[in-house]
């Protein structure tokens, strides 16, 4: 009898040592924008795959909210006089959390990673003369001309960050997702929770060594305040805001739209903007039929009526406006100006007589729709319909977005598994600058989705770069959009308030940021 007592108050501790462990652990569930499949920020330009990387991941450099570049794992660094040479020492306490410490040999490989698929980082690469490591800790940059956005480049904020991986990983051929989750960044990734259209799961890194700063955008100390970060996926808009509502879950990173009315008039939810302006983009297959033909594509730009789509897609007239500009209003290169192809107003009659004229005969365009997606799944019915009216025939497929994102990848005809258009947004810190935006290519296969093959453009980039005033740049900038519009690379859709709506009781110390950071939170 004394033994079972003894058993008895044995297990009755443990389990009680158990539940205060339990208690005391403090988890933040948030609902992401969308599910995560992809394991790979270098590989797609997808938000939440950023995001992902930015929790797993560290940068040399960020970027705060002033939008000056700042040491991120970089300590000291100099450029030579002539500025060709540029030398960077990595700060003290950078280690992967398998322990490894971080070194040159890993940095080296991961800037060149990066640097194969990013435009900007393609440009890098080829300014490049030599890219050695000095010591485990420093690595020197040297270019056979001054390269002026050496630092822009290492800092870029979005679309796509260079993130810095473990040697292993980072020498995966850059058309090839890695295979590995071991970063040096803030939280650690669960692989063993790791449940795909459910949950994903990260632990806080508790080894990790912020920087003193405070932290400021992707810049500063990043530190994390709670044991454990759940993404608890959930595509249902309206299941998502009932779950915020009522305790389920303590963030949404993107405020469904259709949410909004209700969200802002509950006392125990807030909305905040974490992220300046978004906009939203129409991009098409320069690559296969028909779109590999301009004025086809100049045709489908015709279609666009940007007031009837962003009504669609944001519901309420304060969270989005029209934009017939590539670049975010208020900023630097902003132009309203624009070419006949595209005013963000339907031009039907227009896009007829253009597509008789290209020898259109009616193919289908497979038109993508991540009908899983709630900030993007509403356009895609409305640009199809006016698609149809400017003359296409259009295949409306829908599918969840992390099948978009490898699709869009696939360079095969649309009747063979490939693609012809999809819309997707973007953020103010991916389009302010012409050299920072993904899909602003023309170097073909070597561009962003869609390979648009146009030399003006590129020289008017390479120009940009050159530019040595800021009246210079402006005009070049502006020579860049018109001939956005004339190549048919892309046409925005609009611009949209990106909203992230948290329990007041729940959350605090939402980072401003160019991106979704999720470093600063704390549970209540």
């Amino acid at each position: 009898m004394l033994l079972k007592k003894t058993l008895l108050s044995l297990l009755l501790g443990s389990a009680l040592a158990i539940g205060a462990q339990a208690q005391a652990e403090s988890v933040l569930r948030i609902v992401p924008q969308s599910d995560l499949k992809i394991l790979d920020p270098i590989w797609t330009t997808a938000f939440i795959t950023r995001d992902y990387g930015y929790a797993v991941y560290d940068t040399l450099f960020g970027v705060d909210m002033k939008g000056n570049v700042q040491p991120q794992m970089v300590g000291e660094y100099k450029s030579s006089d002539d500025g060709k040479v540029w030398t960077f020492t990595l700060r003290d306490g950078l280690a992967f959390h398998d322990g490894k410490p971080v070194t040159s040999e890993d940095v080296i490989p991961s800037v060149k990673r990066w640097g194969a698929r990013d435009a900007l980082g393609q440009r890098m690469m080829a300014a490049l003369d030599s890219f050695t490591a000095k010591d485990d800790k420093t690595f020197v940059m040297t270019f056979k001309a001054p390269f002026p956005l050496v630092l822009q480049a290492l800092s870029k904020p979005s679309s796509n960050p260079p993130f810095i991986m473990p040697k292993a990983s980072a020498e995966t051929p850059a058309d090839q997702q890695v295979k590995g989750t071991i970063g040096s960044g803030p939280f650690i990734f669960k692989a063993d929770e790791y449940r795909p259209g459910e949950r994903i799961v990260f632990l806080k890194n508790t080894k990790y060594v912020p920087r003193k700063e405070p932290a400021d955008g992707t810049a500063g100390g990043k530190v994390v305040n709670v044991d454990r970060m759940e993404w608890v996926v959930q595509n249902d808009p309206q299941t998502a805001a009932n779950a915020l509502a009522n305790g389920e879950v303590d963030m949404i990173e993107f405020m469904p739209p259709e949410q909004y009315k209700a969200l802002a008039e509950n006392p125990k939810i807030t909305l905040d903007n974490q992220v300046p302006a978004g906009s939203y983009a129409l991009h098409l297959n320069r690559l296969v039929p028909p779109f590999n033909n301009t004025k086809i594509a100049q045709a489908a730009f015709m279609a666009i009526n940007q007031e009837a789509l962003m009504r669609a897609g944001m519901n309420h007239k304060e969270l989005y406006n029209a934009n017939t500009s590539v670049y975010p209003s208020g900023s630097p290169y902003h132009d309203t100006a624009h070419t006949s192809y595209f005013t963000g107003k339907p031009q039907f009659e227009k896009a007829k007589a253009l597509l008789k004229e290209a020898g259109y005969k009616g193919e289908p365009i497979v038109l993508m729709n991540p009908s899983t997606f709630p900030v993007l799944n509403k356009f895609p019915s409305v640009m199809a319909a006016l698609l149809r009216q400017a003359g296409f025939t259009v295949d409306l497929q829908s599918m969840d977005w992390p099948t978009l994102v490898t699709r869009r990848a696939l360079k095969t005809p649309a009747d063979q598994g490939g693609w012809n258009a999809f819309i997707t947004g973007w953020f103010y810190a991916d389009n302010f600058n012409p050299v920072y935006y993904a899909p602003m290519t023309g170097n073909g296969e070597k561009g962003w989705f869609g390979w648009t093959s146009d030399e003006k453009l590129e020289s008017l980039k390479a120009d940009f770069m050159a530019a040595t005033s800021d009246a210079d740049r402006k005009k070049v900038a502006s020579a860049i959009q018109e001939r956005v519009y004339e190549a048919a690379v892309f046409a925005p859709i609009g611009e949209y308030k990106p909203l992230t709506a948290y329990r007041k009781d729940a959350v605090s110390g939402l980072i401003k940021a160019p991106v979704n950071v999720f470093w600063g939170l704390k549970k209540n």
